[in-house]
């Protein structure tokens, strides 16, 4: 399958609002700077809610190869809130990266201030509401190559190494359930190396009826279940094909693998029958480009 350029979630059509500005006056619909976030490290500083973490890493990307890809997005003109140390501002302006977006130099510190503990950010934060995704028609039609369903995965890390994943190997976009996904921001979106903002990806409130409607459009779902009966090879043919990930810990749930056309395994002959989701779908995801080619 041909490689993927830029391809873009939809903007939400709310406006979004951040915080004040480093220094200067705010503008018009901005929220006041809160105390230590304005980069002095004599600022005192407001304990942190419990959830705070949370809230931050649903608002933020960053590192480098997630920031610069969200720059890069079409989608993204006009939004955000683009932080810097001064290595990395240099860096952007020279290589004309910012895409528009206005940088706000920051030193280190206040840069980890502003971030949940922990983040790997390699001097470049973008704080951005996150994309809502396509709808599930636009990420199905025409009826061709391969999508990837997940279902109920919880964990950032493996849903951005899915995302990565599945760019690599051509597929067409990623379906989620809307209630049991977590944001395309943050640690997810550092394991995606900016695969989020070039992946389409659609959010669905049911996955048992968006499987139907899938194969109304002309889809195959093949869900990926240890004892299935088929290897991925016997299950795999040229059709449009969805592959259906379970969580990792239950995996695919009884009623959305009732909607799945078949259930098959990866084969494991060195007697370890365990791989961690992502890996997976990674294999999953090779089988499938394969098998598309034929």
């Amino acid at each position: 399958m041909s490689s993927k350029t830029e391809r873009n979630d939809r903007k939400s059509g709310k406006k979004p609002i951040f915080g004040g500005r480093a220094s200067g006056p705010r503008e018009k619909g901005q929220k006041p700077v809160a105390q230590g976030f304005s980069g002095r490290e004599d600022a005192p500083r407001p304990p942190r809610s419990p959830d705070r973490g949370k809230a931050d890493a649903d608002n933020f990307l960053w590192g480098r190869h997630p920031v610069l890809a969200a720059l890069a997005n079409p989608a993204r003109r006009g939004m955000g809130r683009l932080l810097a140390t001064p290595d990395r501002a240099a860096e952007i302006e020279e290589g004309k990266l910012a895409h528009g977006h206005k940088i706000e130099v920051v030193d280190a510190v206040a840069l980890n201030r502003m971030l949940p503990a922990g983040a790997v950010h390699q001097g470049l934060a973008f704080k951005v509401q996150p994309l809502e995704g396509v709808s599930l028609e636009e990420l199905a039609e025409p009826a061709q190559g391969v999508i990837v369903m997940l279902d109920q995965l919880t964990d950032p890390q493996n849903v951005g190494a899915i995302f990565r994943s599945a760019l690599a190997f051509g597929a067409r976009g990623i379906i989620v359930q809307d209630r049991h996904a977590p944001a395309l921001a943050g640690a997810l979106a550092k394991a995606a190396v900016g695969a989020t903002e070039r992946l389409p990806h659609a959010r669905v409130t049911n996955l048992s009826r968006a499987l139907e409607r899938l194969a109304d459009l002309g889809w195959r779902a093949v869900g990926l279940d240890g004892t299935g009966e088929q290897t991925l090879e016997e299950a795999l043919d040229r059709q449009p094909t969805v592959l259906v990930m379970g969580s990792e810990g239950d995996g695919i749930r009884r009623l959305v693998a009732e909607h799945c056309d078949v259930l098959a395994k990866i084969p494991m002959p060195g007697g370890f029958e365990s791989l961690n989701v992502s890996n997976a779908a990674a294999v999953a995801l090779y089988e499938a480009a394969r098998a598309q080619r034929g």
